[in-house]
């Protein structure tokens, strides 16, 4: 994960920074409120309507339902890998996406060595399930 530097000075690699972008943008993703189910939400009269998408490119809709694509596809690789490696993996999403790494679960090993290695491991699960998936 970490390459090291002539100083001994650990790096971060091209992975691991690309692996930390997509896991901030995926907890945004899972954050976004959504439509309640039981409430309409669209009215009666106008359900069969459908809007023109021409502009979608312009609007930036276009970019957003790819967004929702591969974020569904990287949810569903999160949610195949086993506890207590998804939980890490909520942790550290959550952490990234804040930017300091105060959020903590009782679920992980209190020790910060071993909760290191175990969000390593999720890390590299996560990996091999998004390249089986083509998502990587």
């Amino acid at each position: 994960m970490c390459a090291m530097l002539d100083d001994d000075t650990p790096t971060i690699g091209a992975d691991d920074l690309a692996l930390n972008d997509l896991l901030s943008r995926w907890h945004t993703w899972g954050c976004d409120e959504r439509t309640a189910i039981g409430f309409p939400s669209v009215s009666p009269f106008a359900k069969q309507y459908r809007a023109s998408r021409q502009y979608d490119d312009a609007n930036g809709a276009l970019d957003q339902d790819v967004e929702n694509v591969i974020m569904a596809g990287v949810d569903a690789c999160v949610w195949a890998i086993p506890q207590p490696y998804r939980i890490a993996l909520h942790i550290n999403a959550r952490n990234l996406c804040t930017g300091v790494a105060v959020w903590r679960s009782p679920r992980l090993p209190e020790d910060p060595l071993a909760c290191a290695f175990l969000v390593s491991d999720a890390r590299d699960m996560l990996l091999a399930k998004l390249r089986d998936r083509g998502l990587w």
